[in-house]
């Protein structure tokens, strides 16, 4: 898991620094990116451009996510929710995103219409000793509101428009990280008014993901 040449330490600070110099400020964000191996999430043939600025395939149409929107998104959910005992992520995708959540919240769970994609980053999450994330395979637009509410919501697939379903399983307080749109996306951090049905809703910046699908595939 440590690598070696364009896998290697060295080169993991060399992306700290440049996510620093886009912006990224939270150091306990920074810090676990650093000693978090993004090269085990991509196929071997991709691994030496696990730290360049770049999504980067996954198979199944998905990608992995440019480091700087990881950071930015995970810091957003940081500094917007008070408490993070239980937060949900929408697209396990390859599980990098989700080993870097799982090392700073409470307890994960994490839906994924992708069983195959999911399977592996089970796996890895679990050779990295990760044991607070749960997973279900499954239409990430519904959420998953048995283990509703959650304090975070994040999801790294952007629908058209911000699903009802998921503002319904914010708690109280609770911030949902989402990109929203078609051909132009923007990223949207929404806030629950205490109790109430009143959201809160703030456009932060341009991103690209792919988009939220519905259904799963075996």
């Amino acid at each position: 898991m440590q690598g070696v040449g364009m896998t290697s330490q060295r080169t993991r600070e060399r992306m700290v620094q440049r996510l620093m110099d886009q912006g990224v400020s939270n150091l306990e964000v920074l810090d676990v990116i650093r000693n978090t191996p993004r090269h085990i999430f991509l196929d071997e043939a991709l691994s030496h451009r696990a730290y360049e600025d770049s999504s980067l395939p996954i198979g199944f149409g998905q990608t992995l996510s440019q480091p700087y929107i990881v950071g930015r998104m995970t810091e957003i959910v940081l500094s917007a929710s008070g408490s993070l005992d239980r937060v949900l992520e929408v697209g396990t995708g390859s599980g990098y995103q989700t080993s870097i959540l799982a090392q700073l919240v409470g307890q994960l769970f994490s839906v994924e219409r992708i069983k195959p994609l999911q399977d592996k980053a089970r796996k890895r999450l679990r050779d990295m000793g990760l044991r607070n994330v749960e997973f279900s395979h499954a239409d990430g637009g519904f959420g998953w509101p048995s283990k509703a509410p959650f304090n975070a919501i994040l999801s790294a697939a952007a629908p058209r428009i911000v699903p009802q379903e998921l503002l319904n399983q914010l708690a109280p307080n609770g911030v949902l990280v989402i990109p929203v749109g078609a051909e132009e996306q923007q990223l949207h951090m929404v806030i629950r008014d205490g109790d109430s049905d009143k959201f809160i809703t703030q456009i932060l910046e341009p991103v690209k993901f792919v988009p939220l699908l519905s259904g799963i595939t075996r």
